[in-house]
């Protein structure tokens, strides 16, 4: 796995993870990848800080860091950290972004999607739910699928 700062053409940073750097490029150009913000399809690799150890004191438990220290504060390589309502309202615009513009397959969602990559069925956006097992296999077989950060709501009758 490996992980990317992403950039949409609108300034939109987020990570997201890769089975490896030739999945990334062939979501990427397929334009199969979307920003989670405002849901373009323009978007590529942003500059990214390595992760490195250094010997510095341990960070503060919770209960001993001080009251001034701000849970968003970021150093100046960092891009903002959004808050819970920022990261609420991303979801919710995702949410209503899936439901207007896809077909709700349900439980069936593995096999319609199975077929759409075969050309069994018309090539459309779909969602619904599948055990993880399925979802394995489909990106094994080179279905692009991705998991979605919400339950979708059950349709009834």
């Amino acid at each position: 796995m490996i992980r990317y700062m992403l950039k949409c053409s609108k300034e939109h940073q987020f990570e997201s993870w890769f089975r490896s750097a030739e999945a990334f490029e062939t979501l990427c150009k397929n334009g199969q990848l979307s920003c989670p913000t405002c849901g373009t399809s323009q978007v590529f690799k942003a500059m990214m800080a390595p992760r490195v150890s250094t010997a510095r004191k341990p960070e503060l438990p919770a209960s001993e860091v001080p009251a001034s220290a701000s849970p968003t504060q970021t150093s100046p390589m960092e891009p903002p950290r959004p808050t819970a309502e920022d990261v609420e309202q991303a979801v919710a615009k995702l949410r209503a972004d899936v439901e207007a513009n896809s077909d709700y397959v349900g439980v069936e969602f593995a096999k319609e999607a199975r077929k759409i990559h075969e050309g069994e069925a018309p090539a459309r956006a779909i969602y619904g739910e599948a055990k993880l097992d399925d979802a394995k296999a489909l990106l094994e077989e080179g279905v692009p699928v991705l998991p979605l950060p919400f339950t979708p709501k059950r349709k009834l009758n």
